[in-house]
C-alpha cells in the first residue's frame, strides 16, 4: 500500500505524451497586415514560441499558400532556418491544398517535406501581371498628365504602348528572382532533386505524388498520422496561435473605404487560389 502512490507517480513520468508544436501558414503571401496574409510580422512570433519550447523534439509546419511575395517568403523561409539551427530541431512541413511558388519556397525550409497525394507542389517561377488601357482615356475624353524625373519612372504605364526597354528591365527583374528562387530549392533539397533544371524551374506545378517523384517533396502522408507513427499514439500537438489582444477584436461600424479596400483584397486573394484551380 505504501509503494502504490510512488507507482502511479512513476507511471504518469513514463506515460507523459511528447508535444510537438504546430505552425499553420495558410493564405496568400503579402506584406500587408489583414487576415488570410501570410509575412515575417504575423509568422516571426508564432514561429519564435513553437521553437522556444524546449522539450519537443520537432516543430511542424503546415503550409497552404499559393504564393506571393518572393521578398516576404524568403523572410519567413530564413527564420525558420535560423531557428532550427539555434534551437538544433528538426523541421517537418505538411503541405495542404498548395505549396506553390512562394509557398514551396517556404515549404523547402523545412527538414522534411510531407505532402498529400493531390497536393499542388512547386511553380518555381515569377510573374508579373497587369492591364493596358492604351485609347481608353482619349474614347473617355480624358486628358491624363504625368510628369516624372528619370527616364524609366514610369515603366509599363498600362495607359501607354509597351516599351521594348521596359520589358527587357522588367524580364531581368524577373530572372533575378528567379535565380534567388533556384538557389534555394538546389541548397535545400540538394542531391534529392531527380530531375534536370529544365524541368523543376519552368515554373510548373506538380501533384504531391509527382512532386515525391521529381524529388521536390519527400513522401506522401498527413500531420497526425506522421506525428503519431514518429513519437507515438499520445503524441500531443500545441498548435501555436496569434495572441488575441484588444487591436485584434472585431471592430464595428461601416468605411466605404475599408469596405472597397477589403473587396479588393479578397478578389486578388481569389485570383491567387484560382490559378490553381482551388
Amino acid at each position: 500500500m505504501i509503494d502504490r502512490p510512488k507507482q502511479t507517480w512513476l507511471s504518469r513520468i513514463l506515460r507523459r505524451s511528447t508535444t510537438i508544436p504546430v505552425v499553420r501558414l495558410h493564405g496568400v503571401i503579402a506584406a500587408e497586415q489583414r487576415q488570410g496574409r501570410i509575412n515575417i510580422a504575423t509568422v516571426g512570433p508564432l514561429l519564435k514560441r513553437a521553437f522556444a519550447i524546449k522539450s519537443a523534439p520537432a516543430v511542424a509546419i503546415i503550409v497552404n499558400s499559393p504564393g506571393g511575395s518572393p521578398v516576404q517568403s524568403r523572410l519567413i523561409a530564413k527564420r525558420i532556418r535560423d531557428l532550427a539551427d539555434e534551437h538544433d530541431k528538426p523541421v517537418l512541413v505538411f503541405v495542404e491544398d498548395a505549396a506553390a511558388s512562394g509557398g514551396y519556397f517556404i515549404a523547402v525550409a523545412g527538414d522534411e517535406i510531407i505532402v498529400d497525394p493531390s497536393s499542388i507542389v512547386g511553380s518555381i517561377g515569377v510573374i508579373m501581371a497587369g492591364f493596358g488601357f492604351v485609347g481608353a482615356l482619349e474614347k473617355l475624353g480624358i486628358e491624363r498628365r504625368v510628369h516624372t524625373a528619370g527616364n524609366n519612372k514610369s515603366t509599363l504605364d498600362p495607359f501607354l504602348p509597351e516599351k521594348k526597354g521596359d520589358i527587357e528591365r522588367i524580364k531581368q527583374f524577373e530572372l533575378d528572382i528567379h535565380n534567388v528562387f533556384i538557389d534555394v530549392v538546389k541548397s535545400r533539397r540538394g542531391a534529392k532533386l531527380k530531375a534536370a533544371d529544365d524541368v523543376l524551374f519552368t515554373g510548373e506545378w506538380w501533384t504531391g505524388l509527382r512532386g515525391v517523384e521529381l524529388g521536390l517533396v519527400d513522401a506522401i502522408g498527413d500531420l497526425h498520422e506522421t506525428l503519431r507513427t514518429r513519437y507515438g499514439p499520445d503524441v500531443e500537438l500545441k498548435v501555436i496561435e496569434p495572441k488575441r489582444g484588444w487591436f485584434s477584436l472585431p471592430r464595428f461600424g461601416f468605411s466605404t473605404s475599408g469596405l472597397t479596400s477589403e473587396l479588393a483584397a479578397t478578389i486578388e486573394d481569389r485570383a491567387a487560389w484560382a490559378r490553381f484551380g482551388l
